[in-house]
């Protein structure tokens, strides 16, 4: 049975689904579509260096920007320093997130010099930076962790039990090691020997493709709630999909004018919110959303080789009316 909420401490998550944080993807823009489309509980800022919010760089603070209809979110941060990390928590709190995540997952190699995966090679090291931060805050504090460094020193249901003792309210579990990177599959096993070794909520992410992979995970691991990464990227219905798969054991796939719509409106938005990399964005948004699209690499190469953005509209705008226009007799 696919939980109906999930709760971390008095905070109600409905439905148990999240939207995981990506680097690039994830800002207030994105956050909105998936807001609009319905269905998903709890969003999550982009992943923001502990360090730059601590220097107060406007540059880092503009990631944790959000409007007051994306609550509940939940803002996620990075570093290895426990007194930053403490610092940079209490500022999220401070600034109305509904909770604060940190990235013990993310396997980059500048950011692994400095937090996300890399933590998870030095278990008295994490356990430091954790109770600072747990201390530092009032607000529900949940972390997103790989199963491990690599195959050989898979840590999951060590660091989950350790963040119980501590205070951390929920985990959530990318099974792939920091060695794998994306690359082969996710070992759903790891979800479900943390969900067997702690009380508190456990959050299942990595290869769900479609409803039947959300509610397949639940099945397998027990998990408490499902979080949905690069597949929401390429299809932000995936969330409503899931909520129709559910409640009727069906769901319908966007049409090529709602992908017309929601690409349009998303690129529009961009625009309107002065985003400084807006044009990046486009590019980048377009080469992940158009894969579900019928000839869809004409449009990503027609994108790709725009000069602004109101070129990239016109890409847009001129490729959605060659394809949903009316076939001729």
């Amino acid at each position: 049975m696919f939980p109906s909420q999930l709760t971390i401490r008095d905070l109600p998550i409905r439905p148990a689904t999240i939207l995981a944080p990506m680097a690039g993807v994830t800002d207030t823009v994105f956050r909105r579509v998936i807001r609009s489309l319905g269905a998903c509980g709890l969003i999550m800022t982009e992943f923001t260096s502990a360090e730059g919010l601590t220097r107060n760089s406007a540059r880092t603070l503009k990631y944790l920007y959000f409007g007051e209809d994306e609550h509940p979110i939940a803002a996620q941060i990075f570093g290895a320093d426990p007194k930053v990390m403490a610092s940079a928590a209490a500022l999220t709190e401070d600034l109305g997130f509904d909770h604060v995540d940190i990235n013990l997952g993310c396997p980059v190699k500048k950011v692994v010099k400095c937090g996300g995966s890399g933590l998870l090679r030095d278990l008295p090291q994490l356990e430091k930076l954790l109770s600072a931060v747990r201390a530092a805050v009032r607000i529900p504090l949940t972390i997103k962790i790989r199963s491990g460094w690599d195959e050989n020193n898979i840590v999951a249901v060590a660091v989950a039990k350790m963040a119980e003792q501590i205070g951390i309210e929920a985990i959530a579990i990318h099974p792939r090691t920091r060695m794998q990177g994306y690359a082969g599959s996710a070992d759903w096993s790891v979800i479900r020997d943390v969900k067997q070794a702690v009380r508190i909520p456990v959050i299942g992410n990595g290869d769900i493709h479609t409803p039947q992979d959300a509610v397949r995970m639940v099945q397998e691991t027990g998990c408490d709630a499902v979080m949905i990464g690069r597949a929401a990227s390429s299809n932000p219905w995936i969330f409503r999909q899931i909520a129709d798969y559910l409640a009727t054991g069906r769901y319908d796939e966007p049409t090529e004018t709602d992908r017309y719509h929601l690409l349009a409106g998303y690129f529009r938005d961009l625009i309107a919110a002065e985003m400084p990399d807006a044009m990046g964005k486009m590019k980048q948004f377009a080469s992940l959303f158009t894969h579900g699209v019928r000839n869809g690499a004409e449009l990503r190469y027609s994108v790709h080789h725009a000069n602004s953005s109101a070129d990239i509209l016109g890409c847009v705008d001129a490729f959605f009316n060659k394809v949903t226009a009316p076939s001729a007799d």
